[in-house]
């Protein structure tokens, strides 16, 4: 298949608000594809390459001088193949290899095709076509239910190569496709809820527990082989030796564990999110120990539970995780689930979790079963910028850039604006058209990307908290930022402070 027909179609669905349309059109693209091409094609409509981080951030694509073609001729196989090669580079030459593979993809890419591929890349594509619209397009496209598609993606976490079985195997194939121990499953979500009262009465009895600010981790165990993946997947087995060493000792020779983990500080309190996740990388600080608890169990000793009630999953669970069971207590008084939350938050933790008792887990789900209940912290913060949008957004200004007032010039000049962090979440169709009409008017400059206007708009930001960051000169960033709204009531000079954002650093 031609590179520009999966760019044709990615921008029909970034396009159109239509969950239906944005279906046909990926059915009928996925129909069109070669069976060998389907889980490249997935993985670059979902912003996820199949052969994972390739090594090429922004910068490296900024850096490059070259032109583009006026014809199409890449296939999608000629950009999985140099993504492959990408990847693949290692030691010594490799930035060469890297910029070499990297400017002859770009040399054959028309303008439209090496924006779709960057952002591809660097998962930044925002088509709207994302796991759940592109499930139900493959069980179209395939002519299969979307129940035995769904589970098969969960089950192998693989959702380009459960296209491809979905395409060219039969029913049985896809229904053969089946849970594994040392092969990764996608996790289960949760849907959100403002109080755990609230959470309970969705769920009825449940199950309530910690909430932490830390890191999912999924552990598979045989024998005395064991695997740690992260929410995404990726395998960090060799930069966890303390938590591989936990669960070889666990009372249990198969396993399939899902939990979080956490670095502590000396008085047994969470450290700040960057410290946990700092653990992960290449450099990792291996002084930092980790600290796992699980709070569910998949499968033991060659029985699955996923299709077990949470109720019996938790027997199991008390059973072989013991000491690294997250806290947590089984009830229906909303009482003890609120009592049970004040306490996690006093130890410093997120909030918690709301898991109806008798559900089972569906992997890579969203839904009503288990509900987190975390305090939604509120924040006046001052528009700096705004970028242009891509996709639907197109000709539009949409990701914000924020700040927060430094009034005694800690983090630059005194009365200044220290920036904290962007967002487009939140943003509706008319604050979108507002934001388009009124910020050229305030306009101080602009690049090919973003218009930065005067510190005259004062808007309402939702957070989840902050984290540290040395990429913004206060030393810290938004998590989950979302707009609430445009405080057109407010001066710029009663926004809130980096100074009272900082104070929400844990540790």
């Amino acid at each position: 298949m031609d590179l520009s027909t999966l760019v044709h179609a990615a921008g029909a669905v970034a396009a159109t608000s239509s969950r239906l349309t944005k279906i046909d059109v990926l059915a009928g693209l996925l129909r069109s594809a070669d069976a060998d091409e389907v889980p490249a094609l997935v993985g670059l409509l979902l912003a996820a390459p199949r052969q994972g981080r390739v090594g090429v951030g922004w910068r490296g694509i900024a850096s490059l001088d070259v032109s583009h073609a006026e014809q199409s001729s890449l296939t999608i196989a000629d950009v999985d193949h140099a993504l492959t090669d990408l990847a693949s580079a290692a030691g010594a030459g490799s930035s060469g290899v890297r910029a070499e593979v990297l400017h002859a993809l770009a040399a054959r890419s028309t303008p439209a095709e090496w924006d779709f591929v960057t952002r591809s890349m660097l998962g930044e594509l925002r088509t709207g076509a994302l796991g759940g619209v592109l499930l139900d397009a493959v069980a179209r496209a395939a002519d299969r239910s979307p129940d035995a598609v769904r589970r098969a993606a969960m089950l192998s976490g693989d959702l380009g190569e459960t296209a491809r079985v979905a395409l060219t195997g039969s029913p049985d194939d896809l229904d053969g496709v089946g849970l594994q121990v040392g092969r990764p499953v996608l996790p289960m979500l949760a849907s959100t809820a403002s109080t755990p009262t609230e959470a309970l009465g969705v769920t009825g009895e449940a199950s309530v527990e910690f909430k932490l600010d830390g890191a999912r981790i999924q552990v598979h165990r045989r024998g005395d082989e064991v695997g740690v993946y992260t929410r995404s997947l990726a395998d960090i087995t060799h930069r966890v030796p303390e938590i591989v060493e936990i669960v070889r000792a666990l009372p249990a020779d198969d396993l399939i564990l899902d939990g979080e983990t956490l670095a502590l500080d000396e008085d047994g309190g969470p450290r700040p999110f960057q410290q946990t996740m700092s653990r992960f990388g290449a450099d990792a600080a291996r002084e930092l120990a980790l600290r796992p608890w699980f709070f569910d169990v998949l499968h033991v000793d060659g029985r699955d539970l996923i299709d077990e009630p949470l109720r019996t999953r938790l027997t199991e669970l008390d059973r072989v995780a013991g000491e690294w069971r997250m806290p947590g207590v089984v009830t229906a008084d909303a009482d003890a689930a609120e009592q049970l939350s004040r306490e996690a938050l006093a130890a410093g933790h997120e909030g918690v979790l709301v898991k109806g008792i008798d559900s089972p887990y569906t992997a890579g789900r969203r839904g009503k079963s288990w509900i987190k209940v975390k305090p939604v912290l509120t924040f006046d913060l001052v528009v700096l910028g705004a970028e242009w949008g891509s996709g639907r957004r197109s000709g539009m200004l949409s990701n914000l850039h924020l700040g927060a007032r430094d009034p005694e010039g800690e983090f630059g000049d005194p009365g200044g604006l220290v920036m904290v962090g962007k967002t487009f979440k939140g943003l509706t169709d008319q604050l979108l058209r507002w934001q388009t009409d009124t910020f050229p008017g305030a306009e101080t400059r602009r690049t090919q990307s973003t218009v930065f206007v005067r510190p005259e708009f004062v808007v309402e930001i939702a957070i989840d908290g902050v984290q540290q960051s040395p990429r913004y000169p206060g030393g810290v960033a938004l998590r989950f930022a979302r707009v609430k709204g445009y405080r057109p009531d407010k001066a710029p000079a009663e926004a809130d402070t980096i100074q009272t954002l900082r104070g929400l650093l844990r540790g």
